[in-house]
């Protein structure tokens, strides 16, 4: 079923917005215009409904335990956020984080980034795929569906590598560790793709899906945007991989570096991989030119 931003808001019912102004900001990525507005209008009502599928599956696996005789060991709650390159998904799952931590129960929730399964810089120059980077064959697959899969048959904690946007590589010998949440959030471009022939996908094991979703013309400006941004802050740090476009390259150099990385890589992901994952989504936040969502498609079965 398809509802217009009205008709999803009115779903919020009486959930609070518990979210300070100061606390968003933290939640934000960069150039991402995301209202307190928007948090209550879109992203309350849909920690509402997270709130009861998690609730619901809980039962339903409790019912499976006592059936087999199993002890009542937690199963965490998988939901996986997928999109475009600067179309918010980061900051969407970021929010269902702190959102979804904020109910009664108070679930442990945890979020992962899938940036941090790409295979290290020097792995894909090998391999003659450096410009193919954030395309399925970047990832580590195997190890993103170990993770998720031993995460899913309660294994206390799992170490995994760390993503530096900073130095736009694996940072070698650092490691996050994942202990084992009630949810746990799983966001990348990829995490909705169709597993290979013969083996498992990272969403086969997913219990609630998200695609955020907008036009490749709207995405495009974002991306410039927040490239541009990024140019006045992020990459004037001298340990920033891009930071020649911050001290050396001019800006009308840096727009034209910006556009191609679109076209040659970005936009071609998107159309070929990405976009082609958003049927398989439970649910669908459409976004306007403005980054408001506009639409709400939801999966009921």
């Amino acid at each position: 079923m398809e509802l217009d931003r009205g008709g999803w808001a009115a779903l919020r019912d009486a959930t609070p917005l518990a979210l300070t102004e100061a606390e968003l900001e933290v939640l934000r990525g960069t150039s991402d215009p995301t209202s307190l507005d928007e948090v209550r209008d879109i992203y309350l009502p849909l920690s509402r409904l997270l709130n009861l599928y998690v609730k619901a599956t809980r039962q339903r696996h409790g019912a499976v335990r006592a059936f087999l005789g199993e002890d009542d060991r937690p199963v965490p709650f998988v939901i996986g956020v997928a999109g475009s390159v600067a179309v918010g998904k980061s900051t969407a799952a970021r929010l269902l984080r702190a959102l979804l931590a904020q109910w009664p129960d108070h679930p442990d929730v945890e979020l992962v980034s899938t940036d941090n399964f790409l295979y290290p810089n020097r792995v894909l120059q090998e391999r003659g795929i450096m410009n193919r980077k954030g395309f399925p064959e970047s990832y580590d697959r195997r190890a993103l569906v170990r993770f998720v899969q031993e995460m899913k048959a309660g294994a206390p904690a799992k170490d995994i590598p760390v993503y530096s946007h900073l130095h736009y590589d694996i940072v070698p010998g650092a490691a996050q560790t994942v202990h084992r949440p009630d949810i746990l959030v799983v966001e990348g471009i990829n995490v909705l793709q169709p597993p290979l022939a013969g083996h498992l996908a990272v969403s086969d094991f997913f219990d609630f899906s998200i695609y955020v979703d907008a036009k490749p013309e709207h995405i495009r400006t974002w991306y410039l945007d927040r490239f541009l941004e990024l140019r006045r802050t992020a990459f004037s740090d001298p340990r920033s991989y891009f930071h020649s476009m911050a001290t050396t390259v001019g800006e009308e150099r840096a727009k034209e570096f910006a556009m191609n990385t679109w076209r040659s890589i970005n936009e071609v992901n998107l159309v070929e991989n990405i976009q082609p994952t958003r049927a398989r989504a439970t649910l669908v936040l459409h976004k306007g030119p403005d980054h408001r969502v506009r639409r709400v498609r939801l999966r009921k079965t």
